[in-house]
Parts: structure tokens; sequence; C-alpha cells
């Protein structure tokens, strides 16, 4: 009797294939267990979802390598999900499961292989396979899978491979290898014994050297002025003394040194028992959330920024957990995790366990299989969207916070999904919870809410009646005729900059354009340098005297002519966040300035340096593009600056004006969280525009009728489905020919509106032209019957032999 099992590889097929095994390994073999299988003399790691003894009627079943697992490592509610996504988002299931597992668990013979070279090897420790290929990469950097079957003669490698990289011995190519070691800030105190009056008096007699007096006396002039910690460089500069004086003092037993350090995440350490309360406002929002949930599995929480959403998230976790359930915390932006880590760890301490991409494989398998155990140290997981395919068995909570952000939506590589609404799915699912939370809902989640589909529950109060910011709004346009400006800074902003800094407070400055300027022109013929590979204008960075494509990572040097007319008279159009940041130096060189963008958060603790340094108020100014608009949480901001306001009113999109609003609302909100209010500077070309208005008078509601009323006229959503199909190719003439046809195809197969086939803003990216065509499906339409059709036209122009080399990626509800 022939036995046979189903599995999906990590290739972008949409089948599931059919491979022969024996009646142990049958016996043996669970759904959600890895095997090793071969396919076109290459070795892949395969799931198993399925168990039968129907053979395949178009092939023949080849037998598996071998078994990789001794229980599953995904449950059935996942492979349920993932079938989902596939079905919904038009993908393979193959593309989601390789979406969805940590690459160390997906080992294939492609996978590249390097010596781990910070740890100690005992070569008597190791097996003999074990010690071969710790030889040959003594010799050789790194080695494919492949080269070790070569190396041992023998196909099954894949558990040598793993147990080396448990001895972390071995790594995977694309970890990313970096140590944090979290900045330790020497601070002082005055030593314990010193507390009584008398004391202190007697103390300051006995000091015979006027220097040490003067220390003391202005150690106290320091603690009258702030109530945060004194550090030993501070002190010493207000003091003008060396350190060696404040040594002597503190050999003396007159001071005390400490250190304070702000740890990625502090687990048990950071943990402390006090006591959740809330505020009257957000016990009731808590009160309703949880009046909500009787009648609805998904609610919004519509809080103003600053009103401690936070709190309330953390007291329905504080629920689920005791009812012994997993939850499930879902952040926008990597950047994020660092506050909220060190904010959840005080109240569950262990229980916290964080799932992202800057962590290393070991780390995310660790997390897997403490989800997939159901261990008490993962029983909270924070995580950017991938999160959602860890292999929860037991969720009862998940909270989806800045719901409304972009990057919940994955735009490449396939699954094309987006977080929110999977979330959703996913907990419907697990018969579980949604808190969705924004200052700034999107249109859609908002339209759900007045339609009776999720609850609403609004707070309307910053914590601790803390005001909202005073916003002002600045013309940039009189400000530049009236010659007000000093570089991109208006005199305005410049003033409110050097009185924050007067009081010691911190200042955030927003441009949301890295680099120094996105345009290098000659002004003698005009020319602009443009990237060989795309139809886009080279960004010019100061700090590595570089042009740089932000599409394709195509690099060159500053030219010191122009390459057309040979012309010295270069000039930057425009300005990003490396000429705001130089711009301030020269204005306030005193001050410690750092920027924050995707250039100086590339490595794997980035975020947490800048942050921790912000939060320790060893940073003046923040000056950052997006990372800065979400969520972050710091009590010393008193103004936030936009440069420029007008970058996102008027880009060729349909949610432009919603995303500006959302922005620059978010934005505001990093201001003034504390006691004192705070103050934004908005500088603006525009300053009447309805948006920039309604952002001044923190006007949601404004924003979404009139915004809900465009989208109904220009059926767009929440009204329409949108369907994207974007088709690329080298040849112009062949895609141009592609794209017609399969627009042509579509429109006579469906009732609905297809627009296109259109040349995107960019056409051409990494030497491919680009066209795109839009399916706009409207609600009452069958979506189902809808995609089957698209799907249907997409195959038969798989099947045009002359089309066949054209991409086609397919983006469902795009954003």
């Amino acid at each position: 009797m022939n036995f046979f099992i189903e599995v999906i590889v990590p290739l972008s097929l949409s089948k599931t294939l059919t491979y022969c095994v024996s009646e142990a390994e049958y016996n043996y073999i669970k759904k959600g267990m890895r095997v090793a299988i071969p396919i076109k003399n290459k070795i892949y790691t395969a799931l198993v979802i399925d168990l039968h003894q129907t053979p395949p009627t178009l092939y023949d079943a080849k037998e598996i390598h071998q078994i990789l697992d001794e229980k599953p490592i995904v449950n059935e509610l996942q492979i349920n999900h993932w079938f989902w996504i596939a079905s919904y988002y038009m993908c393979s299931i193959g593309d989601v499961y390789r979406g969805a597992l940590p690459s160390a668990l997906l080992l294939e013979s492609e996978t590249i292989i390097s010596q781990e070279t910070t740890t100690f090897v005992d070569e008597a420790e190791l097996s003999d396979d074990e010690f071969l290929i710790y030889e040959a990469l003594q010799r050789q950097s790194s080695l494919k899978i492949q080269n070790i079957i070569d190396i041992l003669n023998k196909k099954t490698v894949l558990p040598i491979i793993k147990k080396l990289i448990d001895k972390k011995i071995i790594s995977l190519q694309e970890e990313i290898q970096e140590e944090y070691k979290p900045k330790l800030v020497k601070y002082i105190r005055l030593h314990s014994d010193f507390k009584d009056e008398s004391k202190l008096i007697a103390l300051l007699d006995s000091l015979k050297s006027d220097k040490r007096k003067n220390l003391v006396l202005q150690y106290f002039q320091l603690q009258a002025q702030q109530s945060n910690p004194i550090s030993v460089k501070k002190l010493t500069e207000k003091a003008n003394v060396t350190v060696s004086i404040i040594k002597g003092l503190v050999e003396k037993n007159i001071f005390e040194e400490y250190h304070i350090q702000e740890d990625r995440v502090n687990f048990d350490k950071n943990k402390n028992d006090n006591k959740l309360l809330l505020s009257k406002a957000q016990q009731l929002a808590f009160d309703e959330i949880e009046k909500s949930f009787l009648e609805k599995d998904v609610c919004l929480l519509h809080g103003v920024t600053s009103s401690g959403k936070t709190e309330i998230y953390t007291k329905l976790i504080e629920y689920y957990i005791k009812e012994g359930k997993q939850v499930l915390y879902l952040l926008p932006e990597i950047a994020l995790t660092t506050q909220l880590v060190s904010r959840l760890t005080q109240y569950f301490g262990n229980k916290v366990a964080v799932f992202h991409s800057k962590y290393s494989n070991n780390e995310r398998v660790e997390v897997w299989q403490n989800v997939l155990n159901q261990s008490s140290t993962a029983q909270i997981v924070i995580g950017a969207r991938s999160a959602l395919f860890l292999p929860f068995s037991n969720l009862g909570l998940i909270i989806v916070d800045e719901e409304h952000e972009t990057t919940f939506k994955q735009q490449d590589p396939a699954p094309r999904y987006h977080a929110r609404d999977a979330a959703i799915v996913l907990a419907n699912a697990h018969q579980s919870k949604v808190l969705l939370g924004s200052a700034t809902p999107s249109i859609e989640t908002f339209y759900n809410t007045t339609s009776g589909k999720f609850g609403l529950v609004t707070l309307t109060e910053r914590f601790g009646n803390v005001q909202m910011p005073e916003i002002e709004l600045v013309d940039l346009k009189d400000s530049y005729f009236r010659k007000k400006m000093k570089g991109h800074f208006s005199l305005t902003l410049i003033e409110q900059i050097t009185e924050a800094f007067s009081n010691g407070e911190q200042v955030i400055l927003f441009q949301n354009r890295r680099g120094f300027s996105p345009v290098l022109e000659c002004l003698t013929c005009g020319h602009v340098p443009q990237c060989q590979q795309c139809d886009v204008s080279l960004t010019y960075h100061k700090f590595k005297n570089q042009l740089r494509c932000h599409y394709c990572g195509y690099s060159m040097a500053k030219p010191t002519n122009c390459h057309v007319c040979s012309s010295v008279d270069l000039e930057t159009k425009g300005f990003g966040t490396e000429q705001i940041e130089m711009e301030l130096a020269e204005l306030f060189p005193e001050k410690n300035i750092k920027r924050m963008d995707q250039d100086t958060t590339r490595g794997k603790y980035s975020f947490e340096k800048i942050i921790d340094g912000f939060k320790n108020r060893e940073i003046d100014v923040l000056v950052g593009t997006q990372m800065l608009a979400k969520g972050l949480d710091f009590d010393n901001v008193s103004l936030v600056g936009i440069m420029n306001a007008d970058n996102m009113l008027y880009h060729p999109d349909f949610r432009a004006f919603e995303r500006s609003y959302q922005m620059l609302t978010q934005v505001s909100g990093r201001s003034g969280r504390s006691e004192k209010r705070g103050k934004v500077v908005i500088q603006t070309y525009n300053p009447l525009h309805n948006i920039i208005q309604q952002v001044t008078t923190t006007d949601y509601e404004g924003m979404y009728k009139e915004q809900l009323y465009e989208r109904q006229i220009y059926k767009y959503p929440p009204f329409f489905r949108l369907i994207k199909l974007t088709l690329k190719h080298r040849d112009f003439e062949k895609l141009k020919e592609g794209s017609m046809w399969l627009y042509q195809v579509l429109q006579q197969n469906l009732t609905v509106p297809v627009l296109g086939p259109e040349e995107p803003a960019i056409s051409r990216i990494r030497n491919e032209y680009i066209r795109t065509i839009m399916v706009k499906i409207p609600s009452e339409t069958n979506l189902q019957s809808t995609k089957k059709t698209i799907q249907k036209v997409l195959n038969s122009f798989d099947m045009v032999a002359q089309y066949r080399a054209i991409k086609v990626t397919v983006n469902v509800d795009f954003y």
C-alpha cells in the first residue's frame, strides 16, 4: 500500500505537492511537521499539511529526504489562516509559507552559511560531520548547503546544520550581527549620611578647598533647578572642575556615583509591583471597551494623542493574562518596540517577547518555539506585522496600535497582506477580540464603526488633563518675501527653539525626506543627474558625498562639474533631514543634534541607541522622517517643528489628504506630553489649506466627512475595493502591448470599472518598465467571483507565449 503526504514549499507555487513516504514515516509524521524534499536537484524545507493514500494523477510522487521535526512546529489554525491570506490577497501558498517562517526554519540548498566568529569552538566536542563543516569554513568564508552535501557525501545534512546553528558555531548569511552595549551614564548624588540639615552645614564648614565647596554648592543649585538625576558630566561643566575632584569627594563618602542604563529589554529586572491606576476618563473608556466586546469582536479606541491609550491596553492585557490567554500587540514600526517593551515589562516582566526582522534568526526561532509551547516567557508578543504568523494556539486578544499606519500593509515581496485586516480574520479563527487604537483612524476603519461593524470608544482628553499643543502656522511665502528666514528655518521657529533650550527642554523637527537634497541641478544647462536604472533623479547625501537612488540603491560620487556641459555651477534643490541637521548645527553649535531616518537606523540596535539617548536627555534636538510620527513618548519635548507641511499634500494619490492629516496630527502629538502645554510650529506655503486648518483645530470629524464624500464620488474605498495589477518588463514595446492585451481582456470579462494601463509617476525601476491596471470593485459586488475572473484572465495571459516574460504582481486592497 502506498502512503503519501501533501506539502507546501517555500516557492511561488500555488498548489501543494505530493510526496511518498514509508508506512513507518506515515505513522510518525503529523500535520505541521517539516520534511526535507528534493526539487530539481535542490533540497527544500517543506511543510506537511495533509496525509493520505491517493497517488497524484499528473506525476509520479518522489520520496522525501528526511523528517526534520519530532513534533509539529505549525498548528492547523495557522495553516488555515495562511490559505485565507493566499486566497484573499491572490498570491501562492508557497509565498505565504516563505514569508511566515523565520529563515532559520527554512533551510534550503541555496542558503548561505558562514562561521560565527565570536564563539569559542572546542573541536573535541564536535561530531565527525560537524568537524568537517567547521574545517571547510576555516578555508572559505561561506558555504551553500549544496556544498555541505558534497563535503559530507550525504543528503541528510539539515539536522547537522541545525545543531551547529544551535551551538552558535555557524550563522545564516542574512543575519545582522551587531552587539549593542547600552550606554551607561554616570550620575551623582549626595551620600545618604547627609540628609540631616545640621550634618550638611557641618560638611560645608569642614571643606577647606574652595573648589570642593563650590562643587557641593553647584550640586545644590542644579538639584533645585531640575528634578531629573544630575550627571557627572553636567556637574563638572557647571562647577568648572575636573572629574578628579568629584572622585575625591566620592572616596570621602560625601558623594556617591551610580549609573542609569536604558536596557533593550529589562524583563524581570524591570518589573515593579506598581498597581496600574487609570484616570477617570481612561477607566470609562476601559469599561466601554469591555461592554463593546460583549456585542462585537472588534473595537476602535479613538483617543487623541497622549490620551494614555497604552495604559488602557496594559489593563486589558492584564485581564487576558489572568485568564491564561496569549496576547499579540502589533506595532507599525520597529522603532516603537523599544519604548513599549520597557513600559510593558514594568508590569509583566518576563512574560513579554519581541518579534521583528531586526532580531537575528536564532532569537526569532526562540520566540517561535516559546509561543508554540505556550511558554509564559512569550505570553505577550510585541511585534511588527510578521508577528501575526507566530504559532498561537490560545490567543485571547490582538491589539493593533496606530492602526491607520500604511506600514501595516506589506508591499513587496508577496504575500501583500494588510496586518490589521489579517489580524481580524486570525482573531475570528481563535474566537478572540481585536482592539484597534489610533488618534487618527483610517477612513475605512472609522466607516466600519459608523456602519455598526466595529465598536467605537472615544477618548477626547489627554492624560493628566494636559492641554493639546498650541499650533502656530508660519506662511513660508510671506516669510521668504519679508526675508524672515535663515536657511529653511523661519525666525518664528528659531525663536521657539531658543526658548525651549533656555527652559532646558527638547525639540523634535520633522522633515519627511531623507538625504541632503532630492535634486542636484546644473545652473548652466539645467541637467539633473538621473539614476541609470530608474526614471528618478538621484538624491544628494552630503555626509557620504554621493548621489544615491532611493529605489535601486545605485550610487555615484558627487560630480564636481556637469556631465553634459562641464559647468561647475551645480546647485541643490529641495531639502532633506541631512540639510536640516547641518543648518541646525550652524544655528546652535553647542547643542547635541541627532538624525533619525532610514540612513541612521540600519543597524540592529540603532533605534535603541537614538531613543535611549533622547530619553536620557543627552540629545537636544531630534531631526527625523515619519519614524518620529508614531507613538513615541518623550515627556521633555515642548516643541515640534514641521519643516514643510506641503510635502505630502500634492501626491498623486487618493489618500494624500487623509495621510497628510494623520502624519501632521501624529507628529504634533509628540509635543507637550507632561504638565506644560506644548507648542507646534508648522511651516507651510498654504496656511489656508483645508487639511492644514483641520490639523490646527484637531477636526478629525471634518476631515473624515469631507474625504468620505469625495471617495463616494470618485469610487474609492470604503465604497469600492481596489485591486492593482503591476506589469514589469525590460522591453518597453512588449510591456506596452502586453498591458493593453491584459486591460482589454479584463474589461471584456468584468462588469466593474477597469482603469489603465497607466505609466506610474516612476515608470522604470531597476531597468524594468512599469505599467499599472486598477480594478475597482463596488462593495456590493461579490469579491470572490471577481477575483476568480481576474485570476482566470491572468492564467490566460501567462499562456500567451510572447507575454510570458512579463512579470505581473497583484496587490489586493492597494494602499
